[in-house]
């Protein structure tokens, strides 16, 4: 019987680059999905401390990444409490210095701008070198080019690129882009899933479309007999 890769192992071959990032993560504000790797030649287990940047439970956000993401080396998240005030005439961060500093301004923390969750979709690539800053939501299926500074929503199924990354192209037109997006593929049970690959690699998108219907309406017609 042919062996389903295990989602629970932090190496899932023989190469110990790639490293299913769920299974080394610590910190209680992060979360990853299933089958999320990250690649690193170097130290791809310490995803955590090497990439996500200034990263302080306490400030309150949280980093959410989908399942199925591929997450190039040198990628990093930038999280909310790298910010500096800005609502005052200066930008110095003087609270964390101590001192008459610290008893001259208001808790460093409370005075950053909270940019709320960064949230990363499912079957994400982003590629080698990519900064996705706080607070920014990139949608299903959605392609970040490398080097690029995603300082915005990037909408499902969409190719960006840039500083700041900007819109290149959709992957593919707006018909099969819905039914990618009510299918769910990456929530199928590994089984399914696995007799479902052939679809998800087959470059002719009007037979995947044709097939993608038939399931939803499959699924249609078992919940409603």
């Amino acid at each position: 019987m042919n062996r389903i890769p295990d989602p629970n192992v932090i190496f899932p071959n023989e190469y110990k680059t790639s490293c299913f990032i769920k299974n080394v993560i610590t910190a209680p504000n992060i979360s990853v999905g299933e089958y999320t790797y990250y690649d690193d030649p170097v130290d791809p287990t310490g995803f955590e401390q090497n990439n996500v940047l200034f990263n302080y439970p306490e400030f309150g956000d949280r980093l959410i990444i989908g399942k199925f993401c591929s997450i190039a080396s040198g990628t990093q998240f930038i999280m909310g409490s790298a910010n500096h005030r800005i609502s005052s005439v200066s930008t110095y961060p003087f609270n964390v210095f101590g001192g008459v500093w610290r008893e001259n301004t208001p808790p460093h923390l409370s005075q950053l701008p909270f940019k709320g969750d960064t949230v990363v979709g499912n079957d994400v690539w982003i590629g080698r070198k990519s900064v996705i800053m706080p607070g920014v939501r990139i949608g299903d299926g959605a392609i970040v080019a490398a080097c690029s500074v995603v300082a915005g929503d990037v909408e499902p199924y969409t190719v960006v690129g840039g500083n700041p990354a900007r819109p290149i192209k959709r992957r593919f037109r707006e018909e099969l882009t819905a039914l990618l997006l009510e299918l769910r593929w990456w929530d199928m049970e590994p089984e399914i899933l696995a007799d479902f690959l052939p679809v998800l690699c087959n470059s002719d998108l009007e037979t995947v479309e044709e097939t993608i219907r038939g399931i939803l309406e499959l699924r249609k017609q078992t919940k409603n007999p």
